[in-house]
């Protein structure tokens, strides 16, 4: 069944479309399937990807953990979700305390990118030290528009875990497999990276997340197929998650957004053969998780897509389309 489910990401990678993939499932009574195929690395050497390889997570690191912490905090009673975000920073937009729409904005409204924050901005360009990045980012007045996906709306929900337990976001326990970086096992090349004058490879590819110190709230999670795939049977079993977080992270809090999550819409990356009770989330350099509730079903689709350079068609989008009706196909009851 896995050759079935792994045909689409394997004629990706013989084709020369990507370099790698590794694709991984697992069912809510805790069976697993796992193939890879292809190169971790095409340069500066060629190197075999293998199950124990450590991909570059990009934006699945939002909801495996900024999430879940936020989620986690809530929980406990240490924020509370329609709240602004100035319960936990005080100083946002400090010097505009009463006109700032900024501080208006709450930590659900960021969880859903239900505000009008860009969807990215260069903010490696201003700086390299972390620090006075962050207080840019907090003091910025941020062009307004419609709500779109955001990596600021979870650079400052990951400002706000700093701000609440007093530690920085990789000191979060998260389970083996999962780890900010550098990792500590092989690790999969992302970008030859024209700012950074090499190969990433171990260092996170995101240019705002490395800026920023490594473990921002938008990126900087690296997992190997083992650890995502322990994070995603933890929600499928109950045994990774409160039922009030795996509430919060099913339940729409507008058209195709959970807190955090995306739920099934059409056209999206998951394909069209999942249930309506699906939710998933993609990385920019080709990663994503699906996690099929009603079948009882999760998959996780890694790739490094972006080596060695991002400014080429790789047809992800396709690929995890096609790589979701095939899994559903495959092990879908």
């Amino acid at each position: 069944m896995i050759s079935r489910a792994f045909a689409p990401a394997l004629a990706a990678v013989e084709s020369g479309r990507i370099p790698g993939a590794t694709l991984g499932i697992v069912t809510a009574d805790g069976r697993r399937a796992i193939r890879c195929a292809g190169m971790a690395a095409l340069v500066p050497e060629p190197e075999s990807l293998t199950e124990d390889h450590w991909f570059d997570l990009a934006s699945v690191s939002k909801v495996i953990a900024t999430t879940t912490m936020i989620l986690t905090l809530a929980e406990q009673g240490r924020l509370d979700l329609d709240r602004p975000l100035t319960d936990a920073i005080p100083d946002l937009r400090q010097y505009d305390v009463t006109g700032a729409a900024e501080r208006r904005l709450t930590f659900r409204d960021c969880l859903a990118h239900d505000t009008y924050l860009p969807a990215v901005e260069p903010i490696y360009t201003y700086g390299d030290d972390p620090a006075r990045l962050r207080a840019f980012v907090l003091q910025r007045e941020w062009r307004h528009g419609p709500p779109v996906y955001s990596d600021i709306n979870f650079i400052l929900l990951g400002i706000a875990v700093e701000r609440l337990t007093g530690r920085p976001l990789s000191d979060w326990p998260l389970g083996p497999g999962l780890a900010y970086g550098p990792p500590p096992g092989p690790a999969v090349a992302t970008e030859a990276c024209p700012w950074r004058g090499r190969v990433m490879k171990g260092e996170v590819h995101d240019e705002n997340a490395w800026a920023l110190g490594g473990a921002p709230g938008h990126a900087g999670l690296f997992g190997t197929v083992a650890g995502v795939l322990d994070y995603a049977g933890g929600l499928l079993n109950g045994t990774g998650a409160s039922p009030a977080l795996l509430a919060a992270i099913r339940t729409s809090v507008r058209a195709e957004r959970t807190c955090g999550w995306e739920r099934r819409f059409a056209g999206w990356h998951g394909g069209d053969a999942c249930s309506a009770e699906t939710i998933g989330h993609t990385g920019f350099t080709g990663t994503g998780l699906w996690i099929d509730f009603d079948r009882g079903l999760a998959w996780t689709l890694l790739t490094n897509r972006v080596h060695p350079t991002r400014h080429r068609e790789t047809g992800i989008l396709e690929l995890r389309r096609q790589t979701g009706d095939a899994v559903i196909a495959a092990f879908g009851r």
